[in-house]
């Protein structure tokens, strides 16, 4: 499989779509949101994004399955999966403001092998495959290289419908008020994971991720050097809930500042 070629599609593909989603904004009406539960909007502009983008990858893949937010596609018992999420931000998007983005992985088994991120406002595209360098816009990126927690930039995002962890999760951010650079929460966690692969944010952390939030993200920051664990120092992030991601060499320290208070809740 040329996954160099697969990922070049998916790229124009997600080009294709931001122009679409842009489009929509200028005239977007929120009155004309629905709610999918407690703090979940969709937009008529996610359901048609994700159509787009459905179409487009059956057409670069015929083979694979969807793992898609908005339910266009579901099949799920094919070797390769696409995860997308054809709105990341949604809640931004709905209030005329960034970031919001574009989410397609694609999954061999449990593993991702392809990874493309669109922050559509800026139309920063930012993708991986497989054995390749990170690029944003055809130039390589690659992770911060701050030493210390204190050193560092943490992103994260708060939790909007799950708060059995609040207040661990609320303990954590007032340690790190003081003990790193700041937090920052944009909206949109592909865009947290893209910003810390090419080391705008040295740290990102958050519990209640859906796979379509974090499989592209996944493998754009180990290609760009990057370390990922759910918050128990394990694997099982895509599917988890869960993640934990920085660059490699503040990942011991950031880890165990984050288990210390929600690993165990």
């Amino acid at each position: 499989m040329d996954l160099e070629n697969i990922c070049n599609q998916v790229c124009s593909l997600a080009r294709e779509t931001g122009k679409f989603i842009r489009s929509e904004a200028e005239n977007f009406n929120i009155e004309s949101i629905e709610i999918k539960g407690l703090n979940n909007f969709v937009s008529s502009v996610d359901k048609s994004s994700e159509l787009k983008l459905v179409n487009g990858l059956r057409k670069i893949l015929p083979e694979a399955g969807f793992i898609a937010e908005e339910g266009t596609a579901s099949k799920t018992d094919s070797k390769y999966c696409w995860v997308i999420d054809p709105l990341d931000g949604t809640t931004n998007f709905v209030h005329g403001m960034p970031p919001y983005a574009i989410s397609i992985g694609l999954m061999d088994g449990d593993e991702v092998i392809v990874g493309v991120i669109l922050e559509v406002s800026l139309n920063e595209c930012f993708y991986a495959w497989k054995g390749s360098k990170a690029y944003l816009n055809g130039k390589e990126i690659k992770v911060s290289k701050s030493n210390t927690v204190s050193d560092s930039l943490i992103a994260t995002g708060f939790p909007y419908t799950d708060y059995h962890l609040l207040k661990p999760f609320m303990q954590s951010l007032e340690y790190l008020f003081v003990h790193s650079h700041g937090v920052r929460r944009i909206g949109s966690a592909a865009t947290d994971m893209a910003y810390v692969a090419c080391g705008r944010f040295d740290a990102f952390y958050e519990y209640g991720l859906n796979p379509w939030d974090v499989a592209a993200g996944s493998i754009i920051i180990k290609q760009a050097g990057g370390e990922i664990t759910d918050f128990k120092g394990e694997r099982n992030y895509i599917f988890g809930g869960e993640m934990i991601a920085s660059n490699s060499i503040i990942h011991p320290e950031f880890s165990i500042i984050i288990q210390n208070y929600l690993s165990k809740k």
